[in-house]
């Protein structure tokens, strides 16, 4: 058998774990209920080696003439690489990755199968209990450094984005692109700036532009996306078209709820402050 390329990409639900502060690029199957993990990322953390695309792909060529089924039936997936595009990365299920690990001399090997069975428990148990992933959040953001005030609103941020993306979807908008174009408009719509603006005026590259934003930056992001949510719901707005109109509105309700702060408070309401900022307990806006 050969490589094996995942299509069925709707199921999967890619996100970056840690492993003593360096990024693991994974996906989780829902259909079947499994982690897939980058092994490049792995090598690159068990062999500390310049390129580890190299190191992986030597690895993999002595194990396939050693007839190692683990690797002749590893998969391909889609996950964003570092020029932030979509790429075909190889990748490996848990059972797989530490039959590789077994194959790399590392004295990270043990603590990194701990982790691994970690991951892997953490996930099943949330999906049993929802509430465990909201814990875990917190307890992240915490070690972060983030305020109490700051992470109640973040998590409620994240809740009110789910909802909005579960409309669009309902509504026929493709998650990728689609979401990418109606997020630019509802942000744009509220702070006077699009994703990329707002991000280069914090100076962000790659990171959350919502782990960066004051709680009342973060407030309302919340008021315009829940306002979109109910409008198209009440105007049943279905296809780009529409919903694009609905996020240019919803932008401007909750940009001229940011204007009469402004006029208010005297200060302005989008900070350049960013995580590092928050995490010190600077969270204002002058």
């Amino acid at each position: 058998m050969g490589w094996v390329v995942v299509y069925n990409y709707t199921m999967m639900k890619n996100k970056i774990q840690l492993f003593e502060n360096q990024k693991i690029r994974t996906a989780w199957d829902a259909e079947g209920e499994k982690w897939w993990f980058s092994i490049v990322d792995i090598v690159a953390i068990l062999t500390d080696s310049v390129d580890a695309t190299a190191y992986w792909r030597k690895l993999k060529q002595r194990l396939k003439e050693e007839g190692n089924e683990t690797v002749t039936n590893c998969h391909g997936l889609k996950m964003r690489a570092t020029d932030g595009k979509m790429r075909l990365t190889d990748v490996a299920d848990t059972e797989q990755i530490l039959r590789i690990v077994q194959s790399i001399p590392s004295k990270k090997a043990e603590p990194f199968k701990l982790w691994l069975a970690t991951v892997g428990n953490e996930r099943i148990d949330e999906m049993q209990n929802p509430e465990l992933t909201i814990e875990r959040a917190m307890r992240e953001y915490r070690n972060l450094g983030y305020s109490e005030e700051w992470i109640n609103t973040r998590l409620q941020s994240i809740q009110f984005r789910k909802e909005l993306t579960d409309e669009w979807q309902r509504t026929g908008i493709k998650e990728g692109r689609e979401f990418a174009i109606l997020t630019n408009i509802l942000t744009h719509g509220w702070s006077g700036k699009d994703v990329r603006e707002y991000k280069e005026f914090k100076g962000l590259k790659k990171e959350n532009l919502r782990d960066n934003m004051t709680s009342l930056e973060l407030a309302l992001n919340m008021l315009a996306e829940t306002t979109a949510k109910e409008l198209s719901k009440s105007s049943d707005a279905k296809g780009m078209a529409p919903q694009s109109d609905v996020a240019r509105r919803s932008g401007k309700i909750a940009g001229d709820a940011r204007k009469s702060i402004e006029r208010q408070t005297g200060k302005p309401v989008i900070s350049p402050r960013n995580a590092k900022d928050l995490r010190l307990g600077e969270n204002t806006n002058s």
